[in-house]
């Protein structure tokens, strides 16, 4: 019998997704960035996309990056590097995104001490106030300025970042001011930005409808290809799989009970008080997992006529009264995945992987 709680990988499904991504993406001129952080990483799926076409790998944490050091391309740091890290993200990161100039100076003075330069994509707040320099032209070129008398460090391009915080969708307008600024700076310095990078998997509506920006030449895309989703509205991406990862969990209990606690009802596990809907006598089953490994509303039953009651830490309630399946202690229930509850389970340390 198969390890449980487990997360079920296709790597097949993967390469098909990334290549459906890359091609569509190709055809504009824009090189994708294989986003790894929401599968912690796990080296077979990340060469599964380098096999499929991506051009760099990208994370979040430089954890994850240093399980990458053997696949053969680029590595981008996502998130701000910090100063007490520069060590590290200079030696396992090719690439990384930065706001702040202090931290780029520390970034310089390490890479000369390790004798490599370290290349550096300058990050603009276009609305969404997340991570960036503030858009106007005078607070970009003031610290493009300051990075290239830098010898450490390489400017290779811009880049913005949408959706992720303040939800800001985007748009030909604000993608079309990212270009405009990569124009200012390449005429003012003379310098080629390489890279234009364009958001992530919310931008993948504007390449589906011919809206991008000719200039941007890359995405950081993570969502699209791991869940075939993008992610400015949700909707799903013609010719991929939304499947290629999936949770097994296995029943532990079966009973019939009422769907109403019996007795006074204070707050639960997690100091909140639930709520019930009276609905008689119901088969539910207890499947072992829980909210340490993963939020239950990041949970889709393949099973349409289960539904999810809802979770202490380790054990998950669902009701299998009106499923067509006889379900017995021991059945395994398969669940598709939202990208919150993706991250969670790939970080759980008690949730097999199995990869095939």
């Amino acid at each position: 019998m198969s390890k449980c709680p487990r997360l079920e990988i296709e790597l097949s499904k993967i390469r098909h997704n990334t290549k459906t991504l890359v091609k569509l993406c190709n055809k504009q001129g824009i090189d994708l960035a294989g986003v790894t952080k929401v599968f912690c990483a796990i080296p077979e799926v990340a060469e599964a996309m380098v096999e499929s076409g991506v051009k760099v790998l990208a994370d979040s944490r430089i954890e994850n990056l240093k399980k990458l050091k053997n696949i053969n391309c680029p590595k981008m740091l996502l998130r701000l590097p910090m100063v007490s890290q520069v060590h590290e993200v200079v030696k396992y990161a090719d690439i990384s995104l930065n706001s702040e100039i202090k931290t780029i100076e520390k970034l310089s003075e390490e890479a000369l001490k390790l004798g490599k330069v370290h290349n550096v994509i300058l990050m603009l707040d276009l609305g969404d106030l997340r991570e960036g320099v503030w858009a106007g032209i005078n607070n970009v070129e003031e610290i493009v300025e300051k990075i290239l008398k830098l010898k450490g460090v390489k400017l290779i391009g811009i880049g913005t970042n949408l959706t992720c915080y303040g939800g800001v969708i985007p748009s030909k307008e604000n993608l079309g001011k990212l270009q405009e600024i990569a124009e200012k700076i390449s005429k003012k310095f003379d310098i080629e930005l390489k890279i234009i990078s364009g958001g992530n998997s919310s931008s993948i509506h504007l390449v589906q409808k011919n809206e991008m920006p000719m200039r941007i030449n890359n995405l950081r895309l993570g969502e699209s290809i791991v869940l075939g989703r993008e992610t400015a509205y949700g909707n799903i991406i013609e010719n991929t799989y939304q499947d290629a990862f999936k949770l097994v969990a296995e029943v532990i209990e079966l009973k019939e009970k009422p769907s109403v606690p019996i007795g006074e009802i204070g707050m639960d596990a997690f100091g909140n008080k639930p709520t019930f809907e009276d609905k008689g006598i119901r088969k539910r089953a207890i499947l072992a997992i829980g909210r340490q490994d993963v939020n239950p509303d990041n949970l889709i039953p393949v099973d349409e006529k289960i539904e999810i009651l809802g979770a202490s830490s380790d054990h998950l309630i669902v009701d299998v009264t009106d499923s067509e399946k006889k379900y017995k202690v021991g059945d395994e229930i398969i669940f598709n995945l939202e990208y919150g509850g993706l991250l969670q389970l790939a970080t759980s340390e008690y949730v097999y992987k199995n990869i095939k």
